[in-house]
């Protein structure tokens, strides 16, 4: 089998079911597994006494330790299921775990639910659990926006990049790809303990999203129809602090005709970030339903042209 037809199938799943609460329930999911895995390395080599070179080189162990696990596990397990229809199914299955675009959604919907309503409390309730910024100092612009920028950035993190590499690698390629960005999201921010011990991931994670985010932006971009998107998305991405976040970031800023980033607290303290677009208004509560319904297309697109290659190999061969 194709990474090509897997990853077709894998996303079907992942669209019509996601992961059922009740799987969540029984057997957690596979990001919890490697959260759990990475945790103990962390606590176990990532020792506060030891000296810069050391922890980092101690980071770059358990980053190729994870990695290698995870595509290990998932080149045995494609070694191991038969070729058949069923073994086919499983490995699909296995795969729409580690892909994200039906809850991204539902998660952002979370948060415009109660925005709609006026209910702000609710909508800060909502949105702490996509963001890392401090909810309470958020009014309906910044909820927003916060909500936004996780809906670009994790249209790519999330969705198109494990779609990418599982194209490219098979499952093996999607397993290596989550433990990167899982390396990265626990361990790869620029903290006193894991400045050191997570700057292998964090920068490995910025390679593996380099295409992907790219290939994001002009998703969002084109399902736009509109040159602006375009135009901000070229001019403003690179202001953004992340190498490659700004990309889906700057296209749903310019799409939708508002301004995202700028500054924003973490842990009490004021980071002054650029803008994209920032010429533009401040986004409200309908902008929020405007970018899902930019996300959908985006996401729809993407699916279309996976659909085409597919149809393409399968005619030429």
């Amino acid at each position: 089998m194709t990474g090509l037809s897997l990853i077709a199938a894998a996303w079907t799943i992942e669209v019509v079911f996601g992961w059922p609460d009740w799987l969540h329930k029984r057997i957690r999911h596979p990001v919890v597994w490697l959260g759990t895995v990475i945790a103990a390395l962390d606590r176990t080599f990532n020792r506060a006494g030891s000296i810069g070179p050391v922890r980092y080189a101690s980071g770059v162990i358990a980053t190729i330790v994870v990695v290698s696990v995870a595509a290990g596990l998932a080149w045995l397990i494609g070694a191991i299921l038969p070729e058949s229809w069923w073994g086919f199914a499983i490995e699909a299955l296995i795969a729409s775990s580690l892909i994200a675009s039906r809850s991204l959604y539902a998660h952002v919907a979370a948060v415009w639910q109660p925005l709609a309503t006026g209910d702000l409390d609710s909508a800060r309730h909502a949105v702490a659990q996509i963001v890392g910024r401090d909810p309470a100092t958020l009014e309906e612009d910044g909820i927003v926006r916060a909500s936004l920028e996780s809906l670009a950035e994790n249209a790519s993190d999330g969705v198109m990049a494990p779609v990418f590499w599982g194209v490219i690698f098979g499952l093996p390629g999607i397993a290596a790809y989550k433990a990167i960005n899982t390396l990265d999201s626990m361990i790869g921010h620029r903290s006193d303990r894991h400045a050191e011990f997570g700057g292998f991931a964090a920068r490995l994670d910025d390679l593996v999203n380099l295409i992907p985010a790219r290939l994001t932006g002009m998703l969002i971009a084109v399902a736009n129809l509109k040159p602006s998107a375009f135009h901000v998305m070229v001019r403003d991405a690179g202001k953004h602090r992340s190498p490659n976040a700004g990309w889906p970031e700057a296209a749903m800023a310019g799409g939708l005709g508002i301004r995202l980033s700028g500054p924003r607290f973490y842990s009490g303290q004021i980071h002054d970030e650029p803008w994209l677009n920032g010429a533009k208004r401040d986004p409200g509560a309908v902008d929020l339903k405007r970018g899902l319904a930019l996300y959908c297309a985006a996401m729809g697109l993407a699916g279309a042209v996976l659909i085409a290659l597919l149809l393409g190999v399968h005619y030429a061969s």
